[in-house]
Protein backbone atom coordinates (compact mmCIF):
# COMPACT_ATOMS: atom_id res chain seq x y z
CA UNK A 1 0.00 0.00 0.00
CA UNK A 2 2.72 2.11 0.93
CA UNK A 3 4.64 1.87 -2.34
CA UNK A 4 1.01 2.49 -4.12
CA UNK A 5 0.93 5.70 -2.25
CA UNK A 6 4.17 6.74 -3.35
CA UNK A 7 3.44 5.99 -6.72
CA UNK A 8 0.41 8.25 -6.52
CA UNK A 9 1.91 11.33 -4.98
CA UNK A 10 4.91 11.11 -7.78
CA UNK A 11 2.26 11.04 -10.60
CA UNK A 12 0.63 13.89 -8.95
CA UNK A 13 3.83 15.73 -8.16
CA UNK A 14 4.41 15.46 -12.49
CA UNK A 15 0.81 16.69 -13.31
CA UNK A 16 1.14 19.75 -10.88
CA UNK A 17 4.54 20.67 -12.23
CA UNK A 18 4.16 23.64 -14.32
CA UNK A 19 5.48 24.21 -18.12
CA UNK A 20 9.28 24.31 -17.82
CA UNK A 21 10.98 27.36 -19.53
CA UNK A 22 14.04 25.51 -20.45
CA UNK A 23 16.39 28.01 -22.03
CA UNK A 24 18.62 24.35 -23.03
CA UNK A 25 16.31 22.54 -25.43
CA UNK A 26 17.27 18.42 -24.84
CA UNK A 27 19.60 17.04 -27.68
CA UNK A 28 17.82 13.70 -28.34
CA UNK A 29 19.10 13.71 -32.09
CA UNK A 30 17.69 10.27 -33.69
CA UNK A 31 17.93 8.63 -30.61
CA UNK A 32 14.71 6.32 -29.18
CA UNK A 33 13.61 7.71 -25.89
CA UNK A 34 11.13 5.46 -23.82
CA UNK A 35 8.77 7.76 -21.33
CA UNK A 36 10.84 5.79 -18.29
CA UNK A 37 11.42 8.66 -16.29
CA UNK A 38 11.36 12.44 -16.25
CA UNK A 39 13.97 12.92 -18.81
CA UNK A 40 11.20 14.66 -21.65
CA UNK A 41 8.53 15.05 -19.51
CA UNK A 42 7.82 18.91 -19.85
CA UNK A 43 4.14 19.07 -18.23
CA UNK A 44 0.69 16.69 -18.11
CA UNK A 45 -2.80 17.68 -18.23
CA UNK A 46 -6.25 16.68 -18.01
CA UNK A 47 -5.74 12.40 -16.64
CA UNK A 48 -2.78 11.80 -18.42
CA UNK A 49 0.31 10.05 -16.91
CA UNK A 50 3.15 7.64 -16.53
CA UNK A 51 1.67 3.96 -15.83
CA UNK A 52 4.78 1.36 -14.34
CA UNK A 53 3.74 -2.02 -16.92
CA UNK A 54 4.18 -5.43 -15.76
CA UNK A 55 5.27 -8.30 -17.71
CA UNK A 56 2.64 -11.13 -18.74
CA UNK A 57 3.21 -14.67 -17.19
CA UNK A 58 4.08 -17.02 -19.26
CA UNK A 59 5.24 -20.80 -19.24
CA UNK A 60 8.37 -22.80 -16.98
CA UNK A 61 11.43 -22.95 -18.93
CA UNK A 62 13.34 -24.44 -16.37
CA UNK A 63 13.25 -27.11 -13.79
CA UNK A 64 16.22 -27.95 -11.30
CA UNK A 65 15.75 -31.27 -11.35
CA UNK A 66 19.37 -32.60 -11.37
CA UNK A 67 21.63 -34.32 -8.25
CA UNK A 68 23.60 -31.44 -8.32
CA UNK A 69 21.13 -28.97 -9.17
CA UNK A 70 18.22 -28.29 -6.20
CA UNK A 71 16.28 -26.05 -4.74
CA UNK A 72 18.21 -23.08 -3.87
CA UNK A 73 19.85 -22.92 -7.67
CA UNK A 74 19.65 -18.56 -8.45
CA UNK A 75 21.82 -16.14 -9.61
CA UNK A 76 20.63 -16.58 -13.56
CA UNK A 77 21.91 -15.90 -16.18
CA UNK A 78 20.49 -15.50 -20.07
CA UNK A 79 21.57 -14.05 -23.46
CA UNK A 80 20.95 -14.69 -27.02
CA UNK A 81 24.14 -15.77 -28.21
CA UNK A 82 23.52 -15.93 -32.55
CA UNK A 83 21.12 -18.33 -33.03
CA UNK A 84 21.69 -20.03 -29.22
CA UNK A 85 20.62 -18.96 -26.23
CA UNK A 86 22.91 -19.59 -23.92
CA UNK A 87 21.91 -19.66 -19.52
CA UNK A 88 23.91 -19.80 -16.57
CA UNK A 89 23.46 -20.59 -13.06
CA UNK A 90 23.84 -21.90 -9.99
CA UNK A 91 23.62 -25.72 -8.86
CA UNK A 92 22.92 -26.37 -5.21
CA UNK A 93 20.05 -27.61 -2.60
CA UNK A 94 19.97 -26.86 0.78
CA UNK A 95 18.18 -30.02 2.78
CA UNK A 96 15.34 -29.08 5.23
CA UNK A 97 16.37 -32.33 7.31
CA UNK A 98 19.92 -31.59 8.05
CA UNK A 99 19.71 -27.82 7.39
CA UNK A 100 22.80 -28.07 5.50
CA UNK A 101 23.88 -27.90 2.02
CA UNK A 102 23.57 -31.12 0.19
CA UNK A 103 26.76 -30.97 -2.18
CA UNK A 104 28.69 -28.09 -3.34
CA UNK A 105 27.93 -25.21 -5.14
CA UNK A 106 28.62 -25.43 -8.81
CA UNK A 107 28.07 -23.59 -12.37
CA UNK A 108 25.35 -25.27 -14.47
CA UNK A 109 24.73 -24.29 -17.75
CA UNK A 110 21.30 -24.73 -20.19
CA UNK A 111 20.93 -23.97 -24.05
CA UNK A 112 17.98 -22.92 -26.05
CA UNK A 113 16.93 -22.33 -29.75
CA UNK A 114 13.95 -20.77 -28.61
CA UNK A 115 14.27 -19.30 -25.58
CA UNK A 116 11.51 -21.44 -24.02
CA UNK A 117 12.44 -25.21 -25.00
CA UNK A 118 16.06 -25.45 -22.66
CA UNK A 119 18.50 -28.90 -22.57
CA UNK A 120 21.11 -29.21 -20.17
CA UNK A 121 24.26 -30.60 -22.43
CA UNK A 122 26.47 -33.68 -20.88
CA UNK A 123 29.40 -31.40 -21.32
CA UNK A 124 32.00 -33.58 -19.68
CA UNK A 125 33.92 -30.77 -17.94
CA UNK A 126 33.34 -31.56 -14.24
CA UNK A 127 32.92 -33.79 -12.11
CA UNK A 128 29.95 -34.57 -9.56
CA UNK A 129 29.20 -37.87 -7.43
CA UNK A 130 32.36 -39.81 -9.66
CA UNK A 131 30.74 -38.55 -13.03
CA UNK A 132 31.27 -35.91 -16.00
CA UNK A 133 27.81 -36.69 -17.34
CA UNK A 134 26.58 -32.98 -16.14
CA UNK A 135 25.97 -29.69 -17.56
CA UNK A 136 28.42 -28.39 -14.99
CA UNK A 137 30.96 -25.94 -16.62
CA UNK A 138 33.02 -24.50 -13.24
CA UNK A 139 33.30 -26.09 -9.65
CA UNK A 140 35.87 -24.25 -8.89
CA UNK A 141 36.37 -20.69 -6.81
CA UNK A 142 33.23 -18.43 -7.56
CA UNK A 143 30.23 -21.21 -8.04
CA UNK A 144 28.41 -19.28 -5.42
CA UNK A 145 27.29 -16.33 -7.89
CA UNK A 146 29.04 -16.78 -11.04
CA UNK A 147 27.87 -14.52 -13.71
CA UNK A 148 29.29 -14.49 -17.28
CA UNK A 149 28.31 -12.17 -20.12
CA UNK A 150 29.47 -12.21 -24.17
CA UNK A 151 31.72 -9.43 -24.64
CA UNK A 152 30.86 -7.01 -27.35
CA UNK A 153 33.64 -4.81 -27.19
CA UNK A 154 35.24 -5.10 -30.57
CA UNK A 155 38.66 -5.26 -29.25
CA UNK A 156 38.52 -8.05 -27.44
CA UNK A 157 41.11 -10.95 -27.93
CA UNK A 158 39.14 -14.49 -29.20
CA UNK A 159 40.38 -15.78 -25.41
CA UNK A 160 38.35 -14.04 -24.12
CA UNK A 161 35.01 -13.40 -25.95
CA UNK A 162 33.08 -14.16 -23.07
CA UNK A 163 34.04 -12.94 -19.20
CA UNK A 164 32.67 -13.21 -15.90
CA UNK A 165 33.10 -11.94 -12.38
CA UNK A 166 32.33 -14.19 -9.62
CA UNK A 167 32.63 -13.81 -5.24
CA UNK A 168 35.77 -15.37 -4.05
CA UNK A 169 39.24 -15.19 -2.29
CA UNK A 170 37.45 -11.73 -0.21
CA UNK A 171 36.37 -10.00 -3.83
CA UNK A 172 35.00 -10.48 -7.08
CA UNK A 173 37.67 -12.52 -9.31
CA UNK A 174 37.53 -12.47 -13.10
CA UNK A 175 37.31 -15.16 -15.36
CA UNK A 176 37.52 -15.45 -19.17
CA UNK A 177 36.30 -18.35 -22.24
CA UNK A 178 37.09 -18.73 -25.78
CA UNK A 179 33.73 -20.90 -26.06
CA UNK A 180 31.30 -19.94 -23.02
CA UNK A 181 32.17 -23.49 -21.72
CA UNK A 182 35.96 -23.85 -20.98
CA UNK A 183 36.69 -20.97 -18.10
CA UNK A 184 39.88 -20.07 -16.53
CA UNK A 185 40.39 -17.50 -13.55
CA UNK A 186 42.25 -13.77 -15.26
CA UNK A 187 43.87 -13.65 -12.21
CA UNK A 188 44.12 -15.21 -8.63
CA UNK A 189 43.38 -11.92 -7.06
CA UNK A 190 39.90 -10.09 -6.68
CA UNK A 191 40.28 -7.43 -9.33
CA UNK A 192 37.20 -5.79 -7.10
CA UNK A 193 37.21 -5.99 -3.41
CA UNK A 194 35.29 -3.34 -1.84
CA UNK A 195 31.68 -4.59 -1.37
CA UNK A 196 29.45 -7.46 0.28
CA UNK A 197 29.43 -10.19 -2.78
CA UNK A 198 27.23 -12.97 -1.77
CA UNK A 199 24.70 -11.48 -4.71
CA UNK A 200 24.49 -11.77 -8.25
CA UNK A 201 27.46 -9.44 -9.09
CA UNK A 202 27.62 -8.39 -12.26
CA UNK A 203 29.44 -6.44 -15.73
CA UNK A 204 29.28 -5.40 -19.04
CA UNK A 205 30.59 -3.58 -21.99
CA UNK A 206 28.58 -0.68 -22.81
CA UNK A 207 29.03 0.53 -25.73
CA UNK A 208 27.04 4.05 -24.91
CA UNK A 209 30.48 4.80 -23.00
CA UNK A 210 32.89 2.60 -24.41
CA UNK A 211 33.85 0.93 -21.35
CA UNK A 212 32.78 -1.94 -18.87
CA UNK A 213 30.64 -1.40 -15.89
CA UNK A 214 29.86 -2.99 -12.94
CA UNK A 215 27.36 -3.30 -10.37
CA UNK A 216 27.78 -4.97 -7.11
CA UNK A 217 26.51 -5.54 -3.65
CA UNK A 218 27.37 -3.70 -0.58
CA UNK A 219 25.68 -2.12 2.36
CA UNK A 220 24.81 1.37 3.24
CA UNK A 221 22.76 0.65 6.28
CA UNK A 222 20.02 -1.55 3.87
CA UNK A 223 21.84 -4.43 1.26
CA UNK A 224 22.28 -1.60 -1.56
CA UNK A 225 24.62 -1.23 -5.03
CA UNK A 226 27.69 0.00 -5.91
CA UNK A 227 29.09 0.56 -9.61
CA UNK A 228 32.32 1.02 -11.19
CA UNK A 229 34.18 1.58 -14.69
CA UNK A 230 36.65 -0.15 -16.25
CA UNK A 231 38.60 0.25 -19.99
CA UNK A 232 40.33 -3.63 -19.82
CA UNK A 233 37.41 -5.81 -17.62
CA UNK A 234 40.61 -5.75 -14.41
CA UNK A 235 41.94 -2.19 -13.18
CA UNK A 236 38.56 -0.37 -12.18
CA UNK A 237 37.60 2.91 -10.49
CA UNK A 238 36.61 2.83 -6.99
CA UNK A 239 33.35 1.65 -6.54
CA UNK A 240 30.35 4.57 -5.83
CA UNK A 241 26.94 3.74 -4.63
CA UNK A 242 23.94 4.58 -7.19
CA UNK A 243 21.90 6.91 -5.88
CA UNK A 244 17.47 7.03 -6.36
CA UNK A 245 16.46 10.16 -5.99
CA UNK A 246 13.05 10.47 -4.56
CA UNK A 247 13.41 6.62 -3.85
CA UNK A 248 12.68 5.56 -0.05
CA UNK A 249 15.87 3.14 1.82
CA UNK A 250 15.17 -0.54 0.97
CA UNK A 251 17.02 -3.63 0.96
CA UNK A 252 18.11 -4.18 -2.42
CA UNK A 253 19.46 -7.55 -3.43
CA UNK A 254 20.37 -8.64 -6.85
CA UNK A 255 20.40 -5.42 -9.47
CA UNK A 256 19.69 -7.09 -12.74
CA UNK A 257 21.71 -3.85 -14.76
CA UNK A 258 21.84 -4.11 -18.23
CA UNK A 259 21.80 -1.99 -21.80
CA UNK A 260 18.92 -1.39 -23.44
CA UNK A 261 19.87 -1.98 -27.62
CA UNK A 262 17.09 -0.50 -28.69
CA UNK A 263 18.29 2.61 -27.11
CA UNK A 264 22.09 2.31 -25.46
CA UNK A 265 21.56 5.44 -23.94
CA UNK A 266 19.39 3.97 -21.59
CA UNK A 267 20.17 1.55 -18.54
CA UNK A 268 17.85 -0.56 -17.18
CA UNK A 269 17.36 -2.86 -14.16
CA UNK A 270 15.06 -5.04 -12.01
CA UNK A 271 16.67 -5.20 -8.47
CA UNK A 272 15.31 -7.50 -6.28
CA UNK A 273 13.89 -5.82 -3.16
CA UNK A 274 14.40 -7.64 0.31
CA UNK A 275 11.97 -7.74 2.93
CA UNK A 276 14.13 -9.42 5.52
CA UNK A 277 10.95 -8.75 8.40
CA UNK A 278 8.45 -10.85 6.04
CA UNK A 279 9.31 -14.12 5.95
CA UNK A 280 13.02 -12.66 3.58
CA UNK A 281 10.50 -12.38 1.13
CA UNK A 282 11.78 -10.73 -2.37
CA UNK A 283 10.20 -8.80 -5.52
CA UNK A 284 11.89 -7.00 -8.44
CA UNK A 285 10.79 -3.74 -9.50
CA UNK A 286 12.26 -1.38 -12.14
CA UNK A 287 14.77 1.52 -12.65
CA UNK A 288 16.51 3.43 -15.18
CA UNK A 289 19.88 5.37 -15.82
CA UNK A 290 21.24 7.58 -18.08
CA UNK A 291 24.17 8.09 -16.88
CA UNK A 292 25.10 4.48 -14.65
CA UNK A 293 24.89 5.98 -11.28
CA UNK A 294 21.58 7.92 -10.92
CA UNK A 295 18.87 5.96 -11.05
CA UNK A 296 15.24 6.65 -10.88
CA UNK A 297 13.33 3.74 -9.46
CA UNK A 298 9.54 2.62 -9.42
CA UNK A 299 7.84 1.68 -6.10
CA UNK A 300 5.80 -1.19 -7.59
CA UNK A 301 6.77 -4.61 -8.08
CA UNK A 302 6.80 -6.04 -11.85
CA UNK A 303 6.11 -9.39 -10.56
CA UNK A 304 4.91 -9.26 -7.32
CA UNK A 305 4.76 -12.80 -5.09
CA UNK A 306 1.35 -12.88 -6.33
CA UNK A 307 2.06 -14.26 -9.54
CA UNK A 308 2.29 -17.32 -11.05
CA UNK A 309 3.57 -19.57 -8.65
CA UNK A 310 5.67 -19.82 -5.30
CA UNK A 311 6.49 -16.84 -5.14
CA UNK A 312 5.70 -15.58 -1.49
CA UNK A 313 8.63 -17.52 0.20
CA UNK A 314 12.09 -17.29 1.33
CA UNK A 315 13.67 -15.37 -1.97
CA UNK A 316 11.60 -17.45 -3.58
CA UNK A 317 11.23 -14.54 -6.73
CA UNK A 318 14.10 -13.28 -7.96
CA UNK A 319 14.39 -11.96 -11.96
CA UNK A 320 17.19 -13.56 -13.28
CA UNK A 321 19.85 -11.25 -15.39
CA UNK A 322 18.72 -10.86 -18.99
CA UNK A 323 16.73 -9.28 -21.23
CA UNK A 324 16.26 -11.47 -24.45
CA UNK A 325 14.54 -11.18 -27.69
CA UNK A 326 12.54 -14.52 -29.61
CA UNK A 327 12.71 -15.62 -32.73
CA UNK A 328 9.27 -14.82 -34.66
CA UNK A 329 8.72 -12.15 -31.57
CA UNK A 330 9.99 -9.10 -32.60
CA UNK A 331 7.22 -7.06 -30.63
CA UNK A 332 8.23 -8.26 -27.20
CA UNK A 333 10.99 -9.64 -24.88
CA UNK A 334 11.23 -12.03 -22.80
CA UNK A 335 12.53 -11.77 -19.24
CA UNK A 336 12.88 -14.58 -16.63
CA UNK A 337 11.62 -14.94 -12.67
CA UNK A 338 12.71 -17.88 -10.67
CA UNK A 339 9.96 -19.31 -7.81
CA UNK A 340 9.64 -22.27 -5.35
CA UNK A 341 13.12 -21.57 -3.62
CA UNK A 342 13.43 -23.94 -1.25
CA UNK A 343 10.23 -25.27 -1.31
CA UNK A 344 10.76 -28.67 -2.62
CA UNK A 345 13.17 -30.85 -4.08
CA UNK A 346 13.86 -28.58 -6.59
CA UNK A 347 13.58 -24.84 -7.95
CA UNK A 348 11.99 -23.32 -11.24
CA UNK A 349 12.69 -20.32 -13.63
CA UNK A 350 9.53 -18.79 -15.38
CA UNK A 351 9.59 -16.61 -19.07
CA UNK A 352 7.39 -13.45 -18.67
CA UNK A 353 6.61 -11.06 -21.64
CA UNK A 354 7.23 -7.20 -22.09
CA UNK A 355 6.06 -5.45 -25.10
CA UNK A 356 9.15 -3.93 -26.67
CA UNK A 357 9.98 -0.82 -25.07
CA UNK A 358 7.05 -1.02 -22.53
CA UNK A 359 8.34 -1.30 -19.16
CA UNK A 360 5.99 2.59 -18.72
CA UNK A 361 3.62 4.01 -20.50
CA UNK A 362 2.36 7.97 -21.19
CA UNK A 363 -1.19 6.51 -20.17
CA UNK A 364 -4.59 8.49 -20.53
CA UNK A 365 -8.17 7.04 -20.23
CA UNK A 366 -11.29 7.37 -22.47
CA UNK A 367 -11.64 11.26 -20.76
CA UNK A 368 -8.17 11.98 -22.62
CA UNK A 369 -5.38 13.78 -21.31
CA UNK A 370 -2.00 15.34 -22.84
CA UNK A 371 1.86 15.40 -22.47
CA UNK A 372 3.91 18.26 -23.86
CA UNK A 373 7.88 17.57 -23.78
CA UNK A 374 10.59 20.08 -22.63
CA UNK A 375 12.28 22.04 -25.23
CA UNK A 376 13.67 19.26 -27.75
CA UNK A 377 16.29 19.54 -30.36
CA UNK A 378 16.07 16.38 -33.19
CA UNK A 379 17.89 15.19 -36.27
CA UNK A 380 16.05 13.36 -39.03
CA UNK A 381 13.08 13.42 -41.53
CA UNK A 382 10.29 11.47 -39.53
CA UNK A 383 8.51 10.65 -36.21
CA UNK A 384 7.32 7.69 -35.15
CA UNK A 385 6.06 6.43 -32.11
CA UNK A 386 5.37 2.72 -30.54
CA UNK A 387 1.81 2.98 -29.18
CA UNK A 388 -1.39 1.11 -28.36
CA UNK A 389 -5.24 2.49 -27.96
CA UNK A 390 -8.44 0.70 -27.37
CA UNK A 391 -10.84 0.38 -29.81
CA UNK A 392 -12.45 4.15 -29.16
CA UNK A 393 -9.08 5.60 -28.56
CA UNK A 394 -6.56 7.41 -30.47
CA UNK A 395 -3.16 9.83 -30.39
CA UNK A 396 -2.82 13.30 -32.15
CA UNK A 397 0.80 14.54 -32.33
CA UNK A 398 1.51 18.55 -32.50
CA UNK A 399 5.35 19.68 -33.02
CA UNK A 400 5.18 23.56 -31.47
CA UNK A 401 7.56 25.93 -31.03
CA UNK A 402 10.24 26.60 -28.10
CA UNK A 403 7.44 29.16 -26.25
CA UNK A 404 4.77 26.39 -26.95
CA UNK A 405 2.94 27.81 -30.16
CA UNK A 406 1.75 25.14 -32.80
CA UNK A 407 3.98 25.42 -36.34
CA UNK A 408 2.21 25.84 -38.84
CA UNK A 409 0.85 22.53 -41.00
CA UNK A 410 1.98 20.40 -37.57
CA UNK A 411 -0.93 21.59 -34.95
CA UNK A 412 -3.18 18.68 -33.77
CA UNK A 413 -6.40 19.48 -35.91
CA UNK A 414 -3.39 19.03 -38.94
CA UNK A 415 -2.27 15.41 -37.42
CA UNK A 416 -3.45 12.53 -38.78
CA UNK A 417 -5.02 10.44 -35.75
CA UNK A 418 -3.22 7.09 -34.94
CA UNK A 419 -5.92 4.51 -33.90
CA UNK A 420 -4.48 0.64 -33.52
CA UNK A 421 -1.77 -0.96 -32.08
CA UNK A 422 2.21 -0.49 -33.68
CA UNK A 423 5.51 -0.80 -32.73
CA UNK A 424 6.54 1.70 -35.28
CA UNK A 425 4.00 4.28 -36.61
CA UNK A 426 5.33 7.27 -38.32
CA UNK A 427 3.03 10.22 -37.10
CA UNK A 428 1.99 12.08 -40.30
CA UNK A 429 0.16 15.82 -40.54
CA UNK A 430 -2.11 17.33 -43.61
CA UNK A 431 0.10 20.48 -43.52
CA UNK A 432 2.51 19.94 -45.81
CA UNK A 433 5.33 21.14 -43.48
CA UNK A 434 8.79 18.86 -44.25
CA UNK A 435 10.30 17.99 -40.36
CA UNK A 436 13.84 18.74 -42.23
CA UNK A 437 13.02 22.18 -41.89
CA UNK A 438 12.97 21.83 -37.50
CA UNK A 439 16.34 20.11 -37.84
CA UNK A 440 18.69 21.48 -34.99
CA UNK A 441 15.74 24.09 -34.12
CA UNK A 442 14.09 24.16 -30.09
CA UNK A 443 10.66 22.28 -30.35
CA UNK A 444 7.99 20.83 -28.37
CA UNK A 445 6.15 17.53 -28.68
CA UNK A 446 2.31 18.07 -27.57
CA UNK A 447 0.61 14.75 -27.50
CA UNK A 448 -3.24 14.37 -26.90
CA UNK A 449 -4.01 11.24 -25.88
CA UNK A 450 -7.58 9.02 -25.30
CA UNK A 451 -7.61 5.54 -23.84
CA UNK A 452 -4.63 5.16 -25.15
CA UNK A 453 -0.78 4.32 -24.22
CA UNK A 454 2.50 5.51 -25.51
CA UNK A 455 5.36 3.95 -25.39
CA UNK A 456 8.15 5.60 -26.92
CA UNK A 457 8.90 7.86 -29.97
CA UNK A 458 11.89 8.34 -32.24
CA UNK A 459 12.76 10.91 -34.86
CA UNK A 460 14.76 9.06 -37.73
CA UNK A 461 15.75 9.43 -41.39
Amino acid sequence: MFHRRLALAFSALLLATPLAHATDPVDIGTQRELFVDDYLIGQFSGEARQVLQKPVPQEVVLVTDKPWEGNTCAYYTIFQDGERYRMYYRGSHYDEQTRKAAHAEVVCYAESRDGIRWTKPELGLCEFAGSTANNIVWNGPGGHNFTPFKDANPDCPPEARYKALAGGRGGLLAFQSADGLNWSLIRNEPVITKGAFDSQNLAFWDPHTRLYREFHRQFRGERDIMTGTSSDFLTWTDPVFLEYPGAPKEHLYTNAILSYERAPQLLVGFPTRFYPDRGQQVEPVFMTSRDGRTFHRWPDAVIPVTAPENRDGNRSNYMTWGLVQLPGSDREYSVYATEAYYTGPDSRVRRFTYRVDGFVSVHAPADGGQLVTKPLRFAGTKLTINAATAAGGRIRVEIQDAAGQPIDGLSLEDCHAFCGDAIEHTVSWTGGTKLDTLVSKSIRLRFELQDADLYSMQFSQ
